[in-house]
This record gives C-alpha cells, sequence and structure tokens, in this order.
C-alpha cells in the first residue's frame, strides 16, 4: 500500500515524528506548518490523506477542513485531526467540520496506522469509482449519473455482536441517537442476520461467550452479501495482538475499552457515511452505464468503455508516476468450440469464462471484453510481478474445471493464454500499452499455449 500524506503542525518535533513513522510504512510525506500551506499544498498537489493538528497559528484545523470540504477539488481528501484535545465538544465540532477521523496525541503507533490505512483503502476505492464516473460523463451519460444521496442525516442501520447485557445496553443506548440498533448475542445467528438484512455497520465484541470474533470477522469479509458492510472490533484492554489480526482480516476499525461513548459514536457515523458514500458511487456507475458500455453477453464493461477509461488511466498514471499494467487474455482454439458446438456453445463458454475473470481479478481492476473471445483487464497501481501473479491465478482458474454447454450437456475442458504489459511512464499511450500486451500474447500462443506472457516497462 503507497499514499502520498499530508502532515500538517506548527511544532517541528510533532511533524518529524509523524514523518518518521510514516516513511517507515513507506508512505509518502508532505508537511506543512500552518493551515493556509497546507490548503495550497492541497490545491496544487495530488493527496490521499491529512493528517491535520488542530491549535495551530492563522487559521486553526476547524477552519482548515471545513475550507477543504467545502472545495469540490479537496472535498474527497481524507481528513484526520489529531490532536491534544479530547473533550467531547471538540469531536462534535470537527465531525461538523468534515473531519473523518481522530487521533488523540500522544498518538498510539498501532492507533495511528490502523487509520491511515483504513482511510487510504478507503480514499483508494472512491478514488477508482469516481474516475470510472467521470468516464460514464465524458460517453454523454451525465444526466444519468446526476447525484441523488438521499438523506445522509438518516439514523443508520447497525448490527451489534455482544453477548453481555451489560454492555449490550450501554452502547445501545450512546447509538440511540444515531442509528437503529440490533443487537444478537449469538455469533452464528448475527451472521445470518447480517446477510438478510441492509446493515451499514456490525460492531463485534471481543468478548463473545465460546467464540472466536476473529471467525466472525472472517466470515463476514467472506460472504458476498456482508464483503463490503463496514466492521467495527470492540476489544479489551491488552487485546493489540487480536486487533492486529482483526485489521489483517478486513475489519475497518477499533475501539478498547472501557469505551467512551462519544468516540463510539463518532467511528460509527464516520463507517456509516463511507458506506453510504461508497454505495452511492457504486449504484451511480452501475445504473449510468450498464447498458451503454456493458457487454451484453457477458456483464463485463465493452470495448467502448475500455478505449475510454485507458486513456484516463494512462494520465493518471504517468501524471502520478504509478505503475499500470493490462492483461489481454483468449479462450485457446476457440474457433473449434463454435465449429462443435455452435455458436450458441460458444455463448456458454464465453459467459462461464467471464465469470471466471471476474473470480481471478481483484476488486480495483477494471475486466473488459474486448471482442469475441478476447477479454481484457487494466490494474492500477499494478507492477508487472503482481500482474503476471493475476493472470496465472486466471489460467489456473480456466483449467481448473470442464466448461459445460447447456444444450449439449457437454463438458468442455479449457485452457487460456495471457499476454501481460506494464506501462512505460515516458510518455507511452494506452494504444501502444495495448499493443504490447497484445504482442506478449501472441507469443504465449505461439509457444505453446495455456501460459502467461509478459512485457516488462
Amino acid at each position: 500500500m503507497t499514499a502520498r500524506i499530508l502532515v500538517v503542525d506548527d511544532i517541528p518535533a510533532n511533524v518529524k515524528l509523524l514523518e518518521a513513522r510514516l516513511l517507515a510504512e513507506y508512505f509518502e510525506v508532505l508537511t506543512a506548518a500552518d493551515g493556509m500551506t497546507a490548503l495550497s499544498v492541497c490545491d496544487q498537489t495530488q493527496v490521499d490523506l491529512i493528517l491535520l493538528d488542530i491549535m495551530m497559528p492563522g487559521i486553526d484545523g476547524f477552519e482548515v477542513c471545513e475550507r477543504l470540504k467545502r472545495n469540490p477539488r479537496t472535498a474527497h481528501i481524507p481528513v484526520v485531526m489529531v490532536t491534544a484535545l479530547d473533550q467531547p465538544a471538540d469531536r462534535v465540532r470537527g465531525l461538523k467540520a468534515g473531519a473523518d477521523d481522530f487521533l488523540t496525541k500522544p498518538v498510539n503507533d498501532l492507533q495511528l496506522m490502523t487509520r491511515v490505512k483504513s482511510l487510504v483503502r478507503f480514499k483508494a476505492l472512491s478514488d477508482e469509482l469516481r474516475l470510472r464516473a467521470e468516464t460514464a460523463r465524458s460517453l454523454d451519460l451525465e444526466a444519468l449519473l446526476a447525484p441523488h444521496q438521499g438523506k445522509l442525516e438518516e439514523p443508520g442501520l447497525v448490527l451489534l455482536v455482544e453477548s453481555r447485557a451489560n454492555a449490550q445496553d450501554r452502547m445501545g443506548r450512546a447509538l440511540k441517537d444515531v442509528a437503529d440498533v440490533t443487537v444478537i448475542g449469538d455469533p452464528q445467528a448475527a451472521l445470518f442476520e447480517a446477510a438478510e438484512k441492509p446493515y451499514e455497520l456490525i460492531i463485534v465484541s471481543s468478548a463473545l461467550e465460546d467464540y472466536d470474533p476473529l471467525r466472525l470477522c472472517s466470515q463476514l469479509r467472506s460472504l458476498e452479501r456482508t464483503r463490503f458492510i463496514p466492521v467495527l472490533v470492540v476489544a479489551e484492554q491488552g487485546e493489540e495482538d487480536l486487533v492486529i489480526r482483526a485489521l489483517e482480516l478486513g475489519v475497518n476499525d477499533y475501539l478498547v475499552r472501557p469505551l467512551d461513548p462519544n468516540e463510539l459514536v463518532a467511528r460509527s457515523v464516520t463507517q456509516i457515511r463511507r458506506k453510504r458514500y461508497s454505495d452511492f458511487l457504486r449504484s451511480s456507475l452501475t445504473q449510468s452505464v450498464e447498458f451503454a458500455v456493458t457487454d451484453a453477453l457477458t456483464g463485463l464493461n465493452n470495448r467502448r468503455y475500455l478505449d475510454t477509461h485507458l486513456n484516463t488511466l494512462v494520465e493518471r498514471s504517468i501524471k502520478r508516476d504509478r505503475a499500470l499494467s493490462v492483461l489481454i487474455t483468449d479462450i485457446d482454439h476457440f474457433k473449434a468450440i463454435n465449429d462443435v458446438h455452435g455458436h450458441e456453445g460458444g455463448d456458454d463458454i464465453l459467459k462461464d469464462f467471464a465469470r471466471r475473470v471476474r473470480g481471478a481479478v481483484r476488486g480495483a481492476d477494471l475486466a473488459c471484453r474486448y471482442g469475441g473471445e478476447e477479454f481484457v483487464v487494466i490494474m492500477p497501481d499494478t507492477t508487472l510481478d503482481v500482474a503476471a501473479q493475476i493472470a496465472e491465478r486466471l489460467r489456473n482458474a480456466v483449467a481448473a474445471a470442464p466448461f459445460k454447454v447447456a444444450a449439449s450437456g457437454a463438458h468442455v475442458p479449457l485452457t487460456t493464454s495471457v499476454g501481460i504489459a506494464t506501462l512505460e511512464l515516458d510518455g507511452e499511450d494506452a494504444a501502444a500499452l495495448l499493443r504490447r500486451a497484445d504482442q506478449a500474447l501472441y507469443r504465449a500462443k505461439s509457444s505453446g499455449r495455456n501460459r502467461v506472457v509478459g512485457e516488462a516497462a
């Protein structure tokens, strides 16, 4: 994970401390000693996250945050307020200013990296979805993308998994003004409940009776219906190892007992807002471009969308000096399939092949049907080595099980060949990148098929 983080603080020692911690995790760090400088940096430079002190000369952190959130160019940048102020009123004022999270000085390393990594992941996902929406607008579909976010002030729908009655009562009372809370003490019953209703946050206690809370977190992340629901773990003092494991499993945030009711509310509201924002972006994209830029047979994006969006991604990667890889794959000996099973059988194969492509790539990757039996996957922020791993996963997924032809009931074993290329950052355009990936595919075919060939930048 890499990102550009802006640290804003007027005390050099605080800046150096945060900078050292972030650099150790391989983040790129920018610094500013006052609010006006911070605003200028954000206006001129791509920033992925801001760690913002409150008490500064000139304009304070509250005003900086308000200005950032009012500016359409910077409103999407997550802001974490880092402050010695710990009064509930300060947190409320920060939330009203638009802050995404809080850290209290002195900053704990685990808390710092948890908040930073969670927000960076969210920023990366929302950036990708917003960029795809912009691509749709460039295809004259702007009217279909008109924002309609609904009333964000409506209470959230929260599932609390806690087996102790006194803890259920305390957390339920703390959240009653911001959420409709369903409380379940049985973890397995909670899992079924989470899959059946549109919850916007699941809070999991680490003190579940006779059940490993990490298993529940893993199950929530594994199920398709619950994969995108934010999860917040409530841990006991001294359970840092459990918290670290939970974060590795994809948990979004955590709290440590004894709970501050205001922090419970603030972190819950933050997660609900992020869930709604992500849902809005996904639904806007789906509704607006489904027919215009989707291949009717496979459900993947079509070549029209690919041609437009790849140009945008290439420009962004060159501007940011970030890797971008492209994968081109097709089905080996596909003509013989049409000859034997007809075009209807070929369509069955293509639909199953597209399903396996979707299963092999990551959420941020963009899979498209390029034409006929050729498919393209665009992989932002991806080096050749990582792209090769994804390509091998796809190749194995195709070869692992035969493809079924519905009309005849035949099961057809198939393989695929894959060519990959990584963008040359010295001015290569989208067409040249695709051409090199296609040449790599040709070499994979000519050298025996059922293999991956890479073309380095």
